[in-house]
């Protein structure tokens, strides 16, 4: 009978080493197909909650599966009255991807009321964010983000509620409060009616109803549509235009004119007027009068030579109206002499209480603003920059600018970038990466695909500032 093969020690080691390789083999590729934990839970779909508040308003959250531990609490817009209460927790969709693709939980409400909503709006929104506590846990950062009136809502959490969040970005946000929006509203229909139609009878301000609104609405647009097909009305439309800082490009389906084609400047604020007239102007003044208890506004004692020469686009009046043959001197007097609108002190009392700032952040805020918006004009800023400066907050606050035409017209790398550029402050303890280069290089490394057009910019002096640091604004 043969014997049965021994292997030699050499030979046995050998077979031992190859088995060892091969389950060695064995589990990389065993651990390459199944996925690990983290991996797991990037591609899990983040967790989205709707609901309702006590208030009635609604809520949404999204909370990847691999949250980051920074929750963005982000207020939405103005909306009419008689639209839908509708939950938002970012501005877009794409930008919405980008940041949960990086881990970020993204909350917000709609407000228990639509239209000029403030005191429903900041409620709600530290309503939501208790919400989301009670849910996920105390978050490691909190930051409120929000645009146009939405910045208004940020910059009162931020100002009147430090406690409940670790900075803010206010995006094409109203930050100059309230009063100084409806009394800057005030100032471009009070110039058309003055100078085109001096012998109306039209209101401007104290409507009791939306259908007196709408009714005097239509009266101004029609006697603008008028005046536009004249040299002498093109002229006086953009005096009214300048009142408000109307920028000469402000829409990005306008053609871009040169810096002295005052001819197709005029006809994009002609535009930008006629949308002026049929809502904010009119529409959304009279909700927010109903909520004030009456007029908020007034324009006694304003000087509209003065106001004029500081506007950003006083040489464009000054050649329209050389070209029509007009004197500048003589309408400005006019405007000057013309009956003025007194306000409601009670209606000033409220607007100020809800909706006015003191300039005294706590906490580090940021804002971005576009250089061509036409419904909150990017003067606002240096509204704020003056408050901020009077209540001693200046070094917490940085501000940066946009060039593009249009009201939160910013691309999702561009929105991603402030935010990013927030954290690193707060990250740091200090401001960095603030000017307009490294702005840029954030957005591009946060979305290549869309643009990044941050530029060194000086907005000019808001016309006719509000706040609660300058006592004398109130005069």
């Amino acid at each position: 009978m043969p014997r049965p093969l021994v292997a030699s020690p050499r030979t046995r080691a050998r077979t031992s080493s190859a088995r060892a390789t091969a389950l060695a083999v064995a589990l990389l590729l065993a651990a390459s197909a199944v996925p690990t934990a983290s991996a797991l839970a990037a591609d899990a779909p983040a967790e989205h909650i709707e609901g309702t508040l006590p208030s009635g308003a609604k809520y949404v959250m999204d909370k990847p599966a691999d949250w980051n531990g920074t929750v963005l609490l982000f207020s939405h817009g103005y909306r009419p009255v008689g639209s839908p209460l509708a939950a938002q927790n970012a501005p877009d969709d794409a930008t919405k991807a980008l940041l949960l693709e990086k881990g970020y939980a993204l909350i917000g409400s709609s407000y228990a009321t639509n239209g000029w909503a403030v005191t429903d709006a900041v409620p709600d929104q530290l309503a939501t964010l208790d919400v989301f506590t009670e849910r996920a846990g105390k978050a490691r950062r909190t930051l409120a983000w929000g645009q146009s009136y939405g910045g208004l809502v940020t910059t009162a959490i931020a100002e009147r509620h430090p406690g409940r969040i670790d900075g803010s970005l206010a995006m094409c946000g109203l930050v100059h409060g309230g009063v100084a929006n409806w009394n800057n509203t005030l100032d471009p229909v009070f110039a058309l009616k003055t100078l085109l139609a001096p012998g109306s009878s039209v209101d401007l301000v104290g409507f009791p109803d939306q259908a007196s609104a709408a009714a005097a609405a239509e009266t101004m647009s029609a006697t603008v549509t008028d005046a536009q097909a004249t040299p002498e009305g093109r002229a006086r439309i953009a005096l009214a235009a300048a009142l408000h800082n109307l920028p000469g490009w402000n829409d990005p389906s306008q053609p871009k004119p040169a810096p002295d084609d005052w001819n197709t400047q005029q006809a994009n604020q002609y535009q930008a007027l006629q949308g002026m007239l049929s809502l904010p102007a009119f529409s959304w003044r009279q909700e927010a009068e109903s909520r004030a208890g009456g007029n908020m506004s007034w324009n006694t004692g304003v000087d509209y030579t003065k106001m004029l020469r500081r506007s950003s686009v006083y040489k464009e009046v000054t050649e329209l109206y050389k070209d029509a043959g007009l004197s500048l001197k003589k309408d400005l007097g006019a405007l000057n002499r013309a009956p003025r609108i007194s306000a409601d002190p009670a209606a000033v009392d409220w607007m100020s209480r809800t909706s006015a700032f003191t300039g005294r952040l706590h906490k580090p805020q940021l804002t971005i603003h576009t250089t061509g918006d036409a419904l909150v004009p990017v003067q606002v800023q240096s509204a704020y920059r003056r408050a901020a400066t009077a209540g001693g907050s200046s070094a917490l606050l940085r501000q940066a600018y946009v060039d593009n035409p249009g009201h939160c017209t910013f691309s999702p790398a561009e929105q991603t970038a402030a935010l990013h550029t927030l954290e690193k402050r707060l990250d740091k303890g200090r401001w960095q990466g603030t000017d307009p280069a490294s702005l840029n290089a954030t957005a591009a490394a946060a979305d290549p695909t869309t643009p990044a057009r941050y530029i060194p910019y000086r907005p000019a002096p808001y016309p006719r500032p509000y706040d609660l640091a300058h006592p004398g604004d109130g005069r």
